[in-house]
C-alpha cells in the first residue's frame, strides 16, 4: 500500500518509522519543517514527499497534526483526495475533528475514520520518534455511525497489528472524548498542577518512582494541550470537579486528624485500583 502522513512529529514520525520497519508499504509524508523532511528521508522513515501529484495514489492517509490544523488541511485538500483513499486522523480529541472531517469525506466521496493511538512520550518532534512507539499499545477507531464495511475495518485492524498495536478498540466520538478526559487529559492537568509546588525544586535526593510518575507528562506542548483541553472542556471540567471533590475528602480528614476516615479513603482507593486493573 501507499501510506500518506501529514505531520512528522512524535506520532507521525513514529508511524512512518513503524511502517517502514515492520512492513513493505511505501510512505509519503509532508511536514512544514524542511529540516524534518530531510532528516526523515535520510533516516529511511519515508520514501518521498507527499504532494499533489502522488496524493491521488495514497491508500491510507493519516493526519498527525493538531486538531484545528488537521481540520483546515483536510478541508483545504479534500477535493484532491482520491475516492479510494481511507482518511484517518490521529488527534487526541474526536468530536470536533470527526464532525468536520466526516463532512469533508462525505462531500468528496472518500472514507473517513477517526483514530487515536494510545501511545506517546513526554518528548516531542521527529527526533524523538520511535519505530516501536506503538508496540503493545491500543489504537482507538471511531467509524461513522452505521458504517458497515466490515472487511475494511478488518484490514485496518490487521494493518495496526502489523505495526505493533496490541489491540484496536472501536467506539464513537462522544464516548472517546468522555473517557479520554479521564484517562489522559486529567492526568496532564494533575501532573502540571503537582509540579508547581515550591518543594519540587528541592526534591533532589528525596524523590523516587512516585515523583517521576506524577511529573512525567507535565513536560508537554502547551499549545497543543490547550487546544485539546478546550475542545473537550465539558468532559474535562467534569473530571476535574470529581477529582477536587475527592481531594477535599482527604484534606478534611487530615485537617480533622481523623485516622479512621483517612484509612477508609485510602482503602477505598486501593480497592478501586484493583477493580480498574492495569499496572
Amino acid at each position: 500500500m501507499n501510506i500518506g502522513i501529514i505531520g512528522l512529529g512524535l506520532i507521525g514520525g513514529s508511524l512512518a518509522r513503524a511502517v517502514k520497519t515492520k512492513t513493505l508499504h511505501n510512505v509519503y509524508a509532508l511536514d512544514i519543517d524542511q529540516e524534518t523532511m530531510t532528516f526523515a528521508r535520510i533516516s529511511g522513515a519515508i520514501d518521498a514527499k507527499l504532494d499533489e501529484d502522488n496524493l491521488k495514489d495514497i491508500d491510507l492517509l493519516f493526519i498527525a497534526i493538531a486538531p484545528h490544523e488537521a481540520i483546515k488541511w483536510v478541508e483545504d485538500n479534500a477535493d484532491k483526495i482520491a475516492c479510494k483513499t481511507i482518511l484517518i486522523d490521529l488527534c487526541g480529541v474526536k468530536r470536533t475533528v470527526f464532525n468536520a472531517m466526516n463532512k469533508a469525506a462525505h462531500d468528496n466521496n472518500f472514507v473517513y475514520i477517526g483514530g487515536h493511538p494510545m501511545a506517546g512520550t513526554e518528548h516531542t518532534g521527529f527526533v524523538n520518534s520511535l519505530a516501536d512507539m506503538f508496540t503493545g499499545a491500543s489504537m482507538i477507531l471511531t467509524p461513522p455511525e452505521n458504517f458497515n464495511d466490515i472487511k475494511l475495518l478488518e484490514n485496518l485492524k490487521a494493518f495496526f497489528t502489523d505495526i505493533g498495536f496490541a489491540n484496536v478498540t472501536f467506539t464513537n466520538p462522544d464516548e472517546h472524548d468522555r473517557i479520554i478526559a479521564y484517562t489522559s487529559q486529567l492526568a496532564h492537568v494533575v501532573s502540571s498542577s503537582y509540579v508547581k509546588s515550591p518543594d519540587a525544586l528541592k526534591r533532589r535526593g528525596f524523590s523516587a518512582g512516585s515523583f517521576k510518575d506524577m511529573t512525567r507528562v507535565a513536560r508537554l506542548d502547551e499549545n497543543v494541550w490547550t487546544e485539546l483541553f478546550l475542545d473537550n472542556k465539558d468532559y474535562l471540567i467534569n473530571q476535574v470537579e470529581i477529582l477536587m471533590t475527592h481531594i477535599n475528602e482527604y484534606l478534611e480528614a487530615l485537617k480533622s486528624n481523623n485516622a479512621e476516615r483517612l484509612k477508609a479513603l485510602l482503602k477505598d482507593g486501593r480497592e478501586k485500583k484493583l477493580l480498574a486493573g492495569g499496572n
